[in-house]
């Protein structure tokens, strides 16, 4: 794929909404191949959110949430855009940890294509990675981020592994601080937030595909109808940040949002095995399930694969990135939400509470087509 910095020619005519503020950052560009629009169906939305000690109109929430873009679908139409000033459908919006979520649609349709198992070791497919934290990893301990390797993931620290990864963007080589890591507990016995897992998980999808990650990408861009360029952050060897690099417009998000709901395109056309969408959507242990994960992360969603249930039946799911970035789906309707943000990171008090209602507007929202008619 080409790769451009935020400033080259290929980019340069784009509005880029970046949660990290990493300004030097280069990115290979993801065509938009066989691009659809999506159908609109625009209604108001009569919706109140219940959280921080009040309640808020659609409107109000918007604001308490720092909120950048919002989007619902119904039935894959677009009944509801909005967009902070200055910015619109062709903006694109970096998803931070929402680029995992993208990685397990990958990594589906790898194991879905018959070329990666879950159960295959890790170092099946990347044996330079013997001898690290990941040697007795399965696809499915980093998948699920219980692969107990010693990690700690601080963006707030400058000197943490966390923020020593997100360093080797632009110019660094990212795969060479991977073999610095080393065990901790036994794989599949502890949830520990880990982009370093989803960077060995990429790594291996790699080795299985013969594809980096900006060509999967663009191949699950083509297929989806995806109607912009996406853009992924590399490193200096054109290694993708897999764990949070990925930007593209709100509307190209929701269609990630729609794959997760039964595994088909806009079209009808299988694209994930049922087996996977059911996986992906489900705590895979009894620890990962809605409630029980640390409160530092949130106390209103479990883990899956690389997706966020947010009930334990998975009915429900979202992708979730830094500084209020998520594409939630309701499996059972098919409904749609996409929030962008851009909240305050360095206060974790705000970060929490901006979360928390951040996702109670998301089952707000999802009420609505549940249950009743959404206009008012």
């Amino acid at each position: 794929m080409p790769t451009a910095s935020i400033a080259g020619s290929r980019l340069s005519t784009l509005s880029f909404i970046d949660p990290q503020r990493q300004p030097g950052w280069r990115h290979a560009v993801v065509p938009a191949g066989d691009p659809r629009g999506l159908a609109a169906a625009p209604r108001p939305l009569a919706v109140e959110v219940a959280g921080a000690g009040r309640s808020h109109s659609l409107e109000e929430w918007r604001d308490a949430t720092w909120t950048t873009s919002l989007l619902v679908l119904d039935g894959g139409r677009l009944v509801h855009e909005w967009y902070a000033d200055g910015l619109g459908a062709d903006t694109l919006f970096l998803g931070a940890s929402m680029t995992k979520s993208v990685l397990a649609h990958l990594v589906g349709r790898a194991c879905t294509d018959g070329a990666l198992g879950l159960d295959d070791l890790v170092t099946d497919h990347v044996d330079e990675l013997a001898g690290t934290g990941w040697s007795t990893a399965t696809v499915r301990d980093v998948l699920t981020m219980t692969s107990g390797v010693d990690w700690v993931e601080d963006h707030r620290d400058p000197a943490s592994a966390a923020s020593r990864l997100l360093g080797c963007f632009p110019d660094g080589e990212s795969r060479a601080l991977l073999l610095e890591v080393r065990p901790g507990a036994e794989p599949g016995t502890r949830w520990s937030y880990c982009t370093a897992d989803s960077q060995v998980l990429d790594w291996v999808r790699e080795r299985a595909t013969g594809r980096s990650y900006a060509d999967d990408v663009a191949r699950l861009w083509a297929d989806l109808g995806c109607t912009h360029e996406a853009a992924v952050a590399v490193d200096g060897r054109g290694v993708a940040l897999a764990g949070g690099g990925l930007a593209a417009t709100t509307r190209d998000w929701a269609r990630i949002a729609l794959l997760a709901v039964d595994g088909t395109d806009d079209r009808g056309r299988r694209m994930l095995d049922p087996a996977w969408v059911e996986a992906a959507a489900r705590p895979a242990y009894p620890f990962l399930a809605p409630g029980r994960l640390p409160s530092s992360i949130t106390t209103h969603a479990g883990f899956g694969l690389h997706w966020w249930p947010l009930d334990p039946a998975g009915d429900r799911l979202t992708a979730d990135g830094s500084r209020g970035q998520l594409a939630a789906a309701d499996r059972s309707t098919g409904a749609v939400v996409v929030k962008t943000s851009l909240w305050p990171y360095d206060d974790f008090l705000v970060d929490r509470q901006a979360r928390d209602l951040s996702y109670l507007g998301l089952h707000a929202l999802l009420d609505l087509f549940a249950t009743s008619d959404p206009t008012p």
